[in-house]
C-alpha cells in the first residue's frame, strides 16, 4: 500500500509526503533541480558554494540561530550538492516539523551572501578541495567521471576548481541563486510521522518568494571515446578503476546493470571479493559501482593494492568480467544476488531520511513515485538470459577504460 501524497501549489512548488506509521520523527527535504550539470568552466563549483552559503545567515536568522533552532530540539540539519540536484534537509521529532520547515524555507529564500562570509567560506571550501585531492579513494572517482563523461558538463567536479572558488563574490552568487533557485521548480518532500495537509499549509505560508521562471535546458549526454588516464602523486597504494559510461536512470536496462554490478563486486559474497580478497588476500578494497544520472551512468570496478600486486588484481578483474560475458549465471547464484539487492533496498528504507530521498529522486527523475513493490518486481523479472545479453554489451573490451592513481617514483626516490 502506498502512503504517499502529492500536491502542486499555485506557485508551482510541489509538496510530496510519505506517511510512515511506526515512527515519531520526520525527515524533510527541499530539493532544487540544480547542480554541476548546469554550470560551465568559468563557474564550475558555484552550486556547491551556494549550498555552503545558505547556512551562513538570512535577514531573520544568523548562522548560529539557524543551527540552534534545529539542534536545540534534538534535530539534524544538512545539505548536499550533486551533479544534477541540490538538497537541504532536516530530521527531527514530529512536533518540531513547523519550526524546521520555517528554518529551511528561510534559508533557501533569503540568504545574505555577505562578502565577508563569502571570503571566509572560500577558505573552508578550498580546505575541502585539498582533502579530496589528498584522498585517492575520493579523487579517483572524480577523475574517472572526468574521463568517461568527456565533453559533457557531468565531467566537472561538484566542488569546482580552486580558481573559481577563490574568484566567486557576493554579487555573482546572488545572481545565480536568483536565476536557478526557482520556487516554481521547488520540490518539498517529507517522510515519517507527517500529515500531508499540514505540510501543504506550511508550504503555502512559508514558500512565497518570487523567482525567475527562466527555463534552463541541460545538454544531452553524447558518448565520446574515452582513454586511459594515469595520474602520479604521493600515494602509497595503487588505486584503479576499470569501467565505462553506460545507460542512465531513464533506461530499463539500468536495473539489469545494477544486478550485474551486485553480482560482480557489491558485498562480501560477490565474485570479486571472494576471488581477490578472500582467496588471495591481495587487496583490502575491491568493489563495483553504478553511479547513475538521468541519461547516463558511470560503471566500474574500483580497487587499491600495492604496486607489486596491481597487475595480478587487474588480471583477475578482467578474468571475472570475461566469465560473466561467456557463461550464463546459474539459477542459484542469480536468486542469491536478487535476494541481496532486494534485501539491501528494503533495509535501507528503515530510515526516514532514506525514504525521503528515494521518493524525491523518483519524482525528480520519473515525475512519479516508483513504489518499492514495482522496483522489486523489476528485479524478479530479470532472467539469466537477460543478464548474459546485457553483460556482453556492458563489458565489451573496446569500451572499458582504466584510471590509475599511483606514486610518482622519481619524487618518491628523491624523498627517500
Amino acid at each position: 500500500m502506498n502512503n504517499y501524497k502529492i500536491t502542486t501549489l499555485p506557485n508551482g512548488t510541489r509538496v510530496l509526503s510519505e506517511f510512515v506509521p511506526y515512527v515519531k520523527s520526520f525527515s524533510l527535504g527541499f530539493w532544487f533541480n540544480v547542480g554541476t550539470r548546469d554550470e560551465n568552466n568559468s563557474n564550475n563549483g558555484i552550486s556547491h558554494f551556494i549550498e555552503h552559503m545558505l547556512f551562513k545567515g538570512t535577514k531573520r536568522r544568523s548562522a548560529k540561530r539557524i543551527s540552534e533552532e534545529i539542534e536545540s530540539y534534538g534535530g539534524y540539519l544538512n545539505a548536499f550538492t550533486s551533479k544534477e540536484h541540490t538538497c537541504y534537509y532536516t530530521k527531527g521529532l514530529s512536533e518540531n516539523l513547523a519550526r524546521s520547515f520555517s528554518v529551511l524555507a528561510d534559508m533557501i529564500q533569503n540568504p545574505l551572501f555577505k562578502e565577508s562570509h563569502v571570503r571566509r567560506e572560500a577558505g573552508v571550501i578550498i580546505d575541502e578541495l585539498n582533502d579530496v585531492n589528498d584522498n585517492p579513494e575520493e579523487l579517483i572517482f572524480d577523475k574517472f567521471e572526468e574521463v568517461v563523461f568527456k565533453g559533457n558538463k557531468l565531467s566537472m567536479p561538484v566542488i569546482g576548481t580552486e580558481g573559481n572558488i577563490l574568484r566567486f563574490n557576493s554579487d555573482e552568487l546572488q545572481k545565480y541563486h536568483n536565476k536557478r533557485y526557482n520556487i516554481s521548480k521547488l520540490l518539498v518532500v517529507a517522510s515519517g510521522s507527517v500529515n500531508h495537509d499540514e505540510l501543504v499549509k506550511l508550504a503555502e505560508k512559508h514558500v512565497c518568494r518570487k523567482t525567475s521562471r527562466t527555463k534552463v535546458r541541460r545538454e544531452k549526454f553524447i558518448p565520446r571515446k574515452a582513454n586511459d588516464l594515469i595520474l602520479e602523486k604521493d600515494f602509497h597504494q595503487v588505486h584503479v578503476i576499470i569501467g565505462r559510461s553506460t545507460v542512465g536512470l531513464n533506461n530499463k536496462k539500468r536495473v539489469k546493470i545494477k544486478l550485474l554490478s551486485t553480482l560482480l563486486g557489491e558485498g562480501s559474497s560477490s565474485r570479486l571479493f571472494l576471488a581477490v580478497r578472500e582467496k588471495l588476500g591481495i587487496t583490502y578494497q575491491i568493489s563495483s559501482f553504478l553511479n547513475s544520472y538521468k541519461d547516463v551512468s558511470s560503471f566500474g570496478v574500483y580497487y587499491s593494492t600495492n604496486k607489486k600486486q596491481s597487475a595480478k588484481v587487474q588480471e583477475i578483474v578482467l578474468k571475472e568480467i570475461k566469465k560473466i560475458r561467456e557463461k550464463k549465471i546459474k539459477e542459484k547464484e542469480l536468486n542469491k544476488v536478487k535476494a541481496y539487492l532486494k534485501g539491501s533496498t528494503i533495509l535501507n528504507l528503515e530510515n526516514t531520511t532514506n525514504i525521503m530521498m528515494r521518493i524525491a529522486s523518483s519524482m525528480l527523475y520519473f515525475n512519479r513515485v516508483i513504489s518499492v513493490e514495482e522496483f522489486l518486481k523489476n528485479i524478479d523479472s530479470i532472467t539469466a538470459e537477460n543478464l548474459l545479453k546485457t553483460a556482453n554489451e556492458l563489458f565489451a573490451e573496446d569500451k572499458l577504460i582504466k584510471v590509475i592513481l599511483k606514486s610518482n617514483e622519481n619524487k618518491m626516490h628523491k624523498v627517500a
